[in-house]
């Protein structure tokens, strides 16, 4: 699809919603967890959509919808799964451990609707095709703050809740850090495998999917130069 829309924007309902279930979250994780729990792409996302949600700008929902879509449905089949009794990447473990709140469990639920959330955010504003570079960008950033700065795994013995491997930077397993091949190479493969085996897709399938958004500050679409009147 690429015709031009005009955004419809959100009810006011909506909004209060979300702000009220961030304004719960956030302190909550930032006691239990940390500020740099924050750092997650996913935690990235939902505070991007609350921006989105206020402002209505196309930038702020596709943004994150190019980075967590893939990502976020991986983790909603994998939670499916694990909803029936099966096991596929165990990265939802945690969310059938009992060792854990289930008021915390609850709070993480965000990874299974936030994906949906996006997608209706998008179809209201349209799809801003910036965002594959913008989010492409911010998320190198954030990789490098976390390889450079972030704890490796695993979490100390006095502070499980810590977060360590951030985004992955040091392997797919929390608690040790991957060993089949350099830590360097491991943390290339992250900057140059996401922007094209993950975001890429995303970004044309979307780009596809959804017009340009037209307003409330968004790009606004190619509009021809009128031509003048020749002179007699």
């Amino acid at each position: 699809m690429n015709a031009d829309m005009k955004p419809r924007g959100f009810p006011l309902w909506t909004k209060l919603l979300l702000t009220g279930y961030l304004a719960v979250l956030v302190p909550f994780y930032w006691k239990e967890y940390g500020p740099t729990n924050f750092l997650y792409f996913c935690d990235v996302a939902i505070l991007m959509s609350l921006v989105a949600i206020w402002t209505e700008r196309s930038l702020w929902a596709s943004m994150p919808a190019v980075g967590i879509l893939i990502p976020q449905a991986v983790w909603c089949i994998d939670f499916t799964i694990g909803l029936f009794g099966g096991q596929w990447l165990k990265m939802t473990d945690y969310m059938f451990d009992e060792e854990i709140s289930l008021f915390a469990r609850g709070l993480s639920f965000f990874h299974f609707w936030l994906p949906f959330l996006l997608v209706w955010m998008v179809w209201r504003l349209g799809y801003d095709r910036r965002a594959f570079a913008a989010w492409s960008v911010l998320a190198i950033a954030l990789l490098l703050i976390c390889w450079l700065l972030m704890p490796a795994p695993p979490a100390p013995f006095d502070n499980k809740n810590l977060p360590v491997n951030i985004n992955y930077v040091y392997g797919l397993d929390d608690k040790q850090a991957q060993t089949w091949m350099h830590p360097t190479a491991w943390f290339a493969l992250l900057v140059v495998g996401l922007p094209l085996i993950v975001y890429l897709p995303t970004h044309l399938a979307l780009r596809w999917a959804f017009p340009k958004p037209h307003g409330r500050g968004d790009a606004a679409p190619d509009v021809p130069a009128p031509s003048l009147p020749l002179a007699a």
